[in-house]
């Protein structure tokens, strides 16, 4: 009896993960028996979790398999309880890592691909599983393929299985733990599918093919909604977009930024909810990240610890370093190289700038008298410009006492500006970071 197609795995060097049941111990029986016209360099691995007492005989069921059939063996052991109390994990995640530890260090030595023995019927328990629970597409994408490990088995019901060890008479072993249907897998494994089964002939196989499609579909959304994510160091994805781009773009944005799980439904919904706002609000996520609704974008951003306001420095002439940017001050015109710095430059009346004038961050009661002729708090013109609240608290303002005299990179107040009668001309320039290499 065939199980899968073998011309996949010509010549290749196989590592199966056996456990002792009735899938993995078919699976390398099944390789074992045409290793040789398949020409396939075949061992195994079994995983030891240290949960259960009697997982030893299991191990050692496997090992007197192998060394029966000639299949050189290897055993990892673990105290996966240890470990998921260490780590925080639960239990079975755990289990999961150690494992993939375990086929990692088979690829490292040698292995071109490991094997496991998952099936269509484990493919459509899952989907079923996660269905019920409210899935996304992606969450249907129940075995994903992953570097090194393969399953041939997904094409394969639990019944041609069960068929193939009574045809070749194999030994296995039963985890009684399989059987008790208080655990929500078992019961949907031995009540709920045999009962779609049986309602709808061909339920398995419909189920797996519809995760296979709606895969498909989730990689292409995924992939439109890579294009709507922006920026450099914040990530910028546009507030508007349909609901299953935004969705994704957003979590390509959190991805970006280094949170790649922990996120949960209620943040999607608070980033939803932000779409809906104004701007300047905001939204916490996992992994210290933040989200602000500006303009029409939902901007990701990295949380930074709270700073104290910078201390004033006095205004002079020339380069000057300043709460995470340079600021430079020069006489006559800006240089061409002004062009790399943010904002605009500003045209200043060195000669109007009264004595005492200092460069400092906002504070509160601070105002402005722009280019309109009217006065203003600093807040509220900035809020006019567009400029967020985020960025704002950073910017440098040249003030004498509460009066603020320039917004650098923004724009300075009548008083200063320069005129045609202006006698000592002069520039003021911005940027965060370093002084650019060519300066």
């Amino acid at each position: 009896m065939e199980l899968f197609p073998l011309r996949p795995y010509f010549g290749l060097k196989l590592c199966v993960a056996v456990s002792g049941g009735r899938d993995s111990v078919a699976l390398l029986h099944f390789l074992s028996h045409h290793r040789e016209e398949a020409r396939i360099s075949l061992s195994a691995l079994t995983c030891g979790h240290g949960i259960r007492k009697e997982a030893e005989g299991d191990l050692a069921f496997v090992s007197d398999l192998c060394a029966a059939w000639g299949v050189p063996f290897t055993i990892f052991r673990a105290d996966v309880p240890a470990r998921a109390k260490e780590s925080g994990r639960g239990l079975e995640e755990e289990g999961r890592v150690f494992r993939r530890e375990c086929y990692h260090k088979m690829l490292e030595g040698g292995a071109d691909a490991v094997l496991t023995a998952h099936h269509q019927d484990d493919c459509a328990e899952t989907v079923l599983f996660r269905l019920a629970r409210g899935t996304s597409l992606k969450g249907l994408n129940a075995f994903p393929a992953q570097k090194g490990l393969l399953r041939p088995l997904l094409g394969v019901t639990r019944a041609d299985i069960d068929d193939y060890i009574l045809n070749n008479d194999l030994p296995y072993r039963e985890d009684a733990s399989n059987a008790d249907v208080t655990f929500a897998r078992n019961r949907i494994r031995h009540e709920v599918l045999p009962a779609l089964e049986k309602a709808v002939p061909g339920a398995s196989g419909n189920l797996v093919r519809f995760a296979e499609r709606a895969a498909r579909d989730d990689a292409f959304l995924q992939e439109l909604a890579a294009r709507e994510v922006r920026g450099e160091g914040e990530k910028r994805v546009r507030a508007d977009l349909p609901e299953p781009l935004l969705f994704r773009a957003c979590l390509a944005a959190m991805n970006a930024l280094g949170l790649m799980r922990d996120y949960t439904e209620a943040n999607l919904k608070e980033l939803e909810k932000l779409t809906r706002t104004q701007a300047g609000r905001r939204c916490s996520l996992p992994a210290g990240l933040i989200a602000y609704r500006e303009g029409g974008d939902l901007v990701f951003v990295r949380a930074s610890a709270p700073s104290e306001p910078a201390l004033p420095v006095p205004f002079t002439l020339g380069q000057l370093q300043f709460f995470g940017g340079i600021l430079e001050a020069g006489e006559g015109d800006p240089p061409e190289i002004s062009l790399q710095y943010e904002g605009k430059p500003l045209l200043i009346d060195l000669a109007m700038l009264p004595e005492g004038a200092v460069w400092r961050t906002r504070q509160e009661g601070d105002t402005f008298l722009s280019c309109n002729g009217k006065r203003k708090t600093l807040k509220k013109f900035l809020i006019d410009r567009k400029i967020p609240a985020r960025v704002s608290g950073t910017l440098p303002v040249l003030a004498k006492g509460s009066e603020i005299l320039a917004v650098a990179g923004v724009e300075l107040a009548d008083a200063v500006k320069r005129t045609e009668k202006t006698a000592r001309p002069g520039y003021l320039l911005y940027t965060r970071g370093e002084t650019p290499d060519n300066r």
